[in-house]
């Protein structure tokens, strides 16, 4: 075994907890999320779904309009979700508030799995789109708290993995929704069974995640916004299996509360107003949106939603087909983002992640519209067999960058103290754009068709762009210490953190966090604060230096 190696496996049996907690939040989670984004694109190609529904009479337009409608509403509720999450966390806290968001999923799921028992065709539609909706509050909800929770719960040293747990549980979502989709087409006979029963699945890690949560603790940044400061300390020893009086646990502790002076309980209305108290603040509190307009508009969630769709437009035909070729489409992101996790998101960093990531992401959309523009009689050829291929490779690429990246970027780039808020903002701006493309993804595919992948491939080639001259590294930093990224030469520190970024700046530098530190902590503001706190705790923070405060920080 090598050091490396070693060094790997001492790293998770040190932080097995943190782990655990991120798999419970993260994997198990978004493992609903992820199902449910996947599973009624497949369920839509199923004739006893149509049929049931009405579909099979509808024009092409029509069936198209309520296709959309069916997939959508689902994202109107998480909209809604999402922007209540941020009352709910800091009311009552982040695990009440995930364990909530499971029972409303749960209930939602329950009410659409009975969808059309004893009703007309014309009621169960309206009935599942209300359990649609239902399901969706609840799926907003989790969407927006699981980054906030499970950020301020990862030791810095595996942040970049324990918030990777959530693209790999929509990844694994993705996945068994695909596959089992195409196991009922293939082993039930039509009927309502044939979709019903893809829904009734759902339950299980929706189950699974309401048990998980029960026994993991408060986020630590919740408890010391609270006051608690004693269950807090509790919280970070578990977190890092470290004693409570360790040196670390105390620092990180202190680190935490000096974090939030003056920034304890504020009221919505507060938080909203601080999030334009500067320009530095702004920024950061608009760059998660911002990646999420970028991330949807690459076109993966148009994919995920209309996987069968797609690969009947690149010529593909039958029902069994394109959902096994969906299924193997969700088996390659899945193993991408696997791998992403364990091999590429801290040691290449978030930034080269998104570059790279986009670019293929770009150049496979921009071939697919090409390919689609030049044989619009959908005839099957060597060409098509490369398009398909390009779709599995926008997959990897889309796993290894856009997929995974912004959930880890945001939550680290988002203020301590509004956190919550700007993950929420971010997450009803995904559901908001999610229900959006749902609904013109199909009237895209039909109307303009090879044009709707060429947007999408224009798109991933701007966003690129977006994040070489403007996104920083965070990889390595302290959570408290990604504000300094931003606090002076951005757009320098931007370039010199791109992949052949310097050639833009020749000899100038950014002014290094160490340096920005010191300057810090000379500020009259801030030696209060550290005044404050060392009365408050026999001048442990100070003691040391800044060098072994860096060095001892758990989160």
């Amino acid at each position: 075994m090598t050091a490396s190696s070693k060094k790997e496996l001492q790293d998770i049996i040190q932080y097995r907890n943190a782990y655990f907690l991120a798999f419970s939040a993260g994997v198990v989670g978004f493992t609903c999320f992820g199902w449910d984004v996947s599973l009624m694109g497949g369920m839509l190609a199923l004739p006893s779904f149509q049929s049931y529904f009405g579909l099979l009479s509808d024009s092409p337009s029509a069936r198209a309009s309520l296709s959309g409608n069916i997939v959508s509403v689902l994202q109107a509720g998480g909209f809604f979700g999402a922007l209540s999450s941020t009352y709910f966390s800091s009311r009552f806290g982040r695990k009440p508030s995930l364990l909530a968001s499971a029972v409303i999923f749960l209930i939602g799921i329950t009410i659409q799995s009975t969808t059309g028992i004893g009703m007309s065709a014309q009621v169960a539609l309206k009935v599942l789109y209300f359990s649609r909706f239902f399901a969706g509050i609840g799926i907003g909800l989790l969407s927006a708290l699981v980054p906030t929770y499970v950020s301020e719960c990862s030791p810095r040293a595996i942040r970049g993995r324990c918030l990777g747990s959530i693209p790999l549980g929509i990844a694994l979502g993705n996945m068994l929704a695909f596959w089992v989709n195409y196991g009922a087409s293939r082993n039930i006979s039509p009927g309502q069974m044939q979709w019903r029963l893809p829904i009734i699945v759902q339950i299980v890690p929706g189950v699974l995640f309401l048990f998980l949560m029960y026994f993991q603790p408060e986020s630590p940044r919740w408890l010391v916004e609270r006051g608690r400061y004693e269950e807090a300390a509790a919280v970070l020893a578990y977190i890092a299996r470290r004693d409570q009086d360790d040196d670390a646990i105390v620092l990180t502790l202190h680190e935490i509360r000096a974090d939030l002076v003056g920034r304890q309980n504020l009221s919505l209305i507060t938080q909203i107003r601080k999030m334009g108290e500067s320009k530095i603040i702004f920024l950061r509190c608009i760059i998660p949106s911002i990646a999420i307009i970028f991330q949807q508009w690459s076109g993966a969630i148009a994919i995920s939603y209309y996987t069968p769709q797609i690969f009947a437009s690149l010529g593909l035909s039958g029902t069994s087909s394109t959902l096994l070729d969906t299924g193997i489409y969700g088996v390659v992101k899945f193993v991408a983002t696997c791998f992403t996790l364990t091999h590429i998101i801290d040691s290449w960093g978030r930034k080269r992640t998104m570059i790279y990531g986009g670019l293929v992401q770009g150049l496979m959309m921009l071939w697919i519209g090409g390919y689609a523009g030049a044989h619009p009689n959908q005839n099957i050829g060597p060409a098509t067999y490369i398009s398909i291929v390009a779709v599995y490779i926008y997959a990897v690429a889309f796993s290894v960058g856009w997929g995974f990246t912004p959930h880890v970027f945001n939550a680290e780039v988002a203020p301590g103290h509004l956190r919550q808020l700007v993950l929420s903002l971010a997450c009803g701006t995904d559901r908001l754009l999610t229900y959006a493309l749902a609904q013109v993804t199909p009237t895209m595919l039909e109307r303009i068709s090879y044009g709707t992948y060429l947007v999408f491939g224009i798109s991933c080639m701007i966003m690129v762009v977006w994040v070489y001259f403007f996104l920083p590294e965070t990889t390595g930093y302290a959570l408290e210490d990604i504000k300094y990224l931003f606090e002076k030469d951005l757009i320098i520190r931007s370039l010199e953190d791109a992949p052949g970024g310097r050639v833009f700046i020749g000899t100038r530098r950014a002014t290094t966090v160490h340096e920005l530190k010191a300057m810090d902590a000379l500020s009259t503001d801030s030696s209060e604060v550290l005044k404050d706190l060392k009365s408050q705790s026999d001048g442990e923070l100070v003691q040391g230096g800044l060098q072994k405060w860096d060095g001892d920080i758990i989160i």
